[in-house]
């Protein structure tokens, strides 16, 4: 397994449409290899997830993660999940207003509207047919991780960029006003 370099705002790879990955590549050893980078380089990062294209790869695959996660110590825990191929659709018209960071923003909050409840079909890194509901914190990082599939970061979904804050700023002045953080 390797860490890969993380593509960082500016970078036009972040910016395009991944491709999805074809049913029959899923299990290939190149895939399970990305995904596996996928979730190391997640991990070393204390990302609560990462699409590929963040590590320069036009591919539909995300990763989710949080585990006792030094970035969000007050985030519900989510066990590792793999999404190829996802699909979201809301569940409601309900939005909800939360703190989001992103391993390709370093060091940079905002806060970010967001559907509080989502379906989601995917496959699984097996192949394997996910569909289900996504909710709160979970339906969050599954709609941010999305958005790198589609060539947005978070701050495209931003209604008021005076919240846009540096990392230590908003660890002194905003961290009480709101404690959720993707």
């Amino acid at each position: 397994m390797a860490i890969l370099k993380v593509a960082r705002l500016g970078h036009p790879v972040l910016r395009q449409n991944a491709l999805p990955v074809p049913a029959d590549e899923i299990r290939s050893p190149e895939t399970q290899r990305l995904i596996d980078d996928m979730v190391e380089t997640m991990r070393e990062y204390n990302g609560a997830g990462l699409a590929a294209p963040q590590v320069h790869v036009l591919k539909q695959i995300c990763v989710i993660e949080v585990n006792k996660n030094p970035r969000y110590p007050e985030a519900p825990g989510i066990p590792l999940t793999v999404l190829i191929n996802p699909v979201l659709s809301p569940l409601s018209e309900e939005m909800e207003d939360g703190w989001e960071g992103c391993l390709s923003v370093p060091d940079m909050r905002g806060m970010v509207p967001r559907y509080t409840a989502t379906r989601l079909d995917a496959y699984d890194r097996e192949g394997r047919r996910i569909e289900g509901e996504a909710k709160e914190f979970f339906a969050r990082v599954i709609q941010h991780e999305t958005d790198h599939l589609h060539g947005m970061v978070y701050l495209d979904r931003m209604r008021d960029l005076s919240t846009l804050t540096h990392l230590a700023e908003w660890n002194k002045h905003w961290l009480g006003v709101q404690e959720q953080d993707d």
